[in-house]
């Protein structure tokens, strides 16, 4: 079952490396605004976006396989039907260097077999939740 209570997530919110997945270039896009706000609040943000060579100030990177440096938490801004390849790419990251054990869903995406599979590689899982929401209301 994916994290819900307060203290769940709380300890997730403790991690400090964030890939965040889809992040983007336009300011007033959640993807864009969400982790600005993360980064203002002390994470080390690392974006995802095949399309950009820098945001905020970070070097984007293709795909997670492709970040040298050690992440926590992977930050979904992607639609549903593309959670799949992301969790598996997670947890071959995972089985490979134990690093990324947490996958972050944003509001409004979910994949319930994708979730199911996080899971059962040993991951932790946030679904349907906000990252700066969450950050607001329990930090």
């Amino acid at each position: 079952m994916p994290l819900t209570t307060d203290d769940e997530i709380d300890a997730v919110l403790d991690l400090e490396t964030i890939a965040v997945v889809g992040c983007s270039t336009t300011p007033g896009k959640a993807a864009h605004d969400v982790p600005a706000y993360l980064q203002q609040h002390g994470y080390s943000i690392v974006p995802v976006n095949p399309f950009a060579d820098e945001i905020l100030g970070k070097q984007a990177y293709e795909s997670i396989t492709d970040i040298e440096k050690s992440i926590d938490i992977v930050n979904v801004f992607r639609p549903s039907d593309e959670v799949a390849g992301i969790v598996d790419s997670v947890v071959d990251r995972y089985a490979d260097r134990g690093d990324a054990s947490v996958v972050w869903l944003q509001l409004g995406i979910h994949d319930d077999e994708a979730v199911s599979r996080a899971e059962r590689a040993g991951l932790d899982v946030v679904e349907d939740k906000c990252m700066k929401i969450e950050h607001d209301r329990l930090q």
